[in-house]
């Protein structure tokens, strides 16, 4: 079903991306028992993947929509990402982000063209305004996660690994708001063969796997992780995709999500942001089941606020 799809939307995202490369590290192999694939997506424009979603959103819009611009609400990675997509198609971003949303964030906003709107810190407050934004400059919205040509972008950077290396048998991903996982998931079940999407999440913020538990969207009480780009909640859109492709979420402590990271950036010398680390961290807490596999890893972002690095 998403097959034409995805084909469709890697094509059509492909003039305006990097397609990132594929790194090995033989100790990675050796300390994990299996053979690793890791997609650097901490390479991509912007900084990470969230760049093929908001594009492929982009594109996707009628002229009289591009005339009127696009809105979505973000604290980071995906308020850079519909900026730059936004800029390099000729459209006009409007971005809403809470006023302590990192500094060297809204500086890439600005740089990338996109205007910032601010709004308060309360979850609530960004939807408020990103709605009064649509309303009043006519603004199309987009939304970070739970839109389907978002998952779609989001799902070709599977795609291409899976075009590199077809035999894999599991692919992890991090999960924050569920565009990443659930693209993957898509792409994975297209695409592959008998290949399993696994999920890696702080205990710090296991939405996702109580969601899977319960069988409805969950929210997190806490959000106290080290991880930051992972402190979203899944939608309506991407959790049934979520709940009827992806094998397991496996949740992992903030101590093993900091050894993941050192490894990734001391063996590796990949610059990736803490919630990159999270799918190593998953896959090495549970090596013994995964022993001997052929496993891709998503890395997916590198925008590191280099005066807050955690070692």
């Amino acid at each position: 079903m998403y097959q034409e799809a995805l084909a469709a939307t890697a094509q059509r995202i492909a003039p305006f991306i990097h397609r990132t490369p594929v790194l090995t590290s033989r100790l990675l192999n050796q300390i994990a028992g299996a053979e690793l694939y890791f997609k650097c997506e901490n390479l991509q424009r912007m900084g990470a993947f969230k760049m093929r979603g908001a594009v492929n959103a982009v594109l996707q819009l009628s002229e009289e929509q591009k005339t009127r611009g696009v809105v979505t609400h973000s604290s980071g990675n995906f308020a850079q990402a519909l900026a730059l997509a936004a800029q390099s198609i000729g459209v006009q971003a409007y971005i809403v982000m809470p006023e302590n949303a990192p500094q060297v964030k809204k500086d890439a906003v600005r740089g990338y063209g996109g205007q910032i709107i601010e709004c308060s810190s309360e979850p609530m407050a960004r939807e408020e305004v990103a709605a009064q934004v649509e309303k009043e400059k006519g603004a199309y919205f987009i939304h970070p996660s739970n839109d389907l040509e978002v998952i779609l972008g989001q799902g070709t950077a599977a795609l291409e690994l899976l075009q590199d290396h077809p035999n894999l048998e599991h692919i992890f991903t991090p999960v924050g708001g569920g565009g990443l996982i659930a693209g993957t998931a898509l792409a994975a079940h297209s695409f592959g063969q008998n290949c399993t999407v696994i999920g890696g999440e702080p205990f710090a913020a296991d939405d996702a796997y109580r969601s899977l538990q319960s069988g409805q969207i969950e929210a997190n009480t806490s959000t106290n992780t080290m991880a930051d780009g992972l402190r979203t909640q899944l939608g309506d859109i991407n959790f049934p995709i979520i709940q009827k492709h992806v094998a397991q979420i496996i949740r992992v402590e903030e101590a093993e999500i900091m050894a993941a990271l050192r490894l990734i950036w001391e063996r590796m010398k990949q610059v990736v942001e803490p919630s990159s680390a999270v799918a190593l961290a998953a896959l090495l807490r549970n090596k013994e089941e995964f022993a001997g596999r052929r496993i891709g890893i998503i890395l997916s972002g590198g925008n590191v606020d280099l005066s807050k690095l955690p070692f």
